[in-house]
């Protein structure tokens, strides 16, 4: 439990006081369908280059495919030719994925929209405060966020400035981090961002 177990766990960027500190995110595997379903949407759809393809070393009568995400960050799934892609959406539990987010730029934010019609993908949109997110399905039913910042947040400091923004937003006495706070946080710290010019859409819940 934490430091604190008789009021709420603190928020903060310091560094826990923990056995073992991860330095990043290395990879994510998924269970995917087939190869073609799967590469046609994180390859052809979302862009993302397929870097490595091998047989998966547990089960060698699986694929192990690996897509580039954008930033050298890695999301890998475990194919099969015979399994076929399910589009409905999945009924969630206790240690399953809810969706996954990947970083989109906001000048192409219409053009992402765009595509997404163009290729049959649904999606919702909506301001989620502090940035402005896309709600699709992948080809297996899997939640996908397609999301951008509405302040450009250096990756190595990303954790200080949402915590600092936390901080502000419980001061504030708001329910959730909005574009102030985090505009607030960007100033506290001394980092210099200028807002990105994204449409207006409704806050709310996202495909479920």
């Amino acid at each position: 439990m934490s430091d604190d177990d008789q009021g709420e766990i603190p928020v903060t960027a310091d560094r826990p006081d923990s056995p073992i500190h991860v330095t990043g995110t290395d990879h994510m595997t998924l269970i995917g369908s087939n190869e073609e379903d799967t590469v046609e949407f994180y390859r052809d759809l979302l862009g993302m280059p397929l870097v490595l393809r091998q047989p998966n070393l547990d089960d060698p009568d699986s694929t192990h495919l690996f897509f580039d995400t954008g930033d050298g960050r890695i999301i890998t799934f475990f194919v099969t030719d015979d399994r076929q892609s399910n589009p409905q959406p999945h009924r969630h539990r206790a240690g399953s994925v809810h969706h996954l987010s990947f970083s989109i730029d906001a000048e192409r934010f219409a053009d992402v929209k765009q595509a997404l019609d163009e290729a049959g993908h649904g999606y919702n949109e909506f301001d989620r405060g502090i940035f402005h997110s896309l709600y699709t399905r992948d080809h297996n039913g899997l939640v996908i966020e397609l999301a951008t910042d509405k302040y450009d947040v250096p990756d190595d400091r990303r954790g200080e400035v949402l915590a600092t923004a936390q901080r502000i937003r419980v001061e504030d006495g708001s329910d959730f981090a909005e574009a102030e706070h985090l505009e607030a946080a960007l100033d506290e710290l001394g980092i210099d961002s200028e807002p990105v010019e994204l449409p207006d859409a409704p806050t709310g819940a996202g495909v479920e």
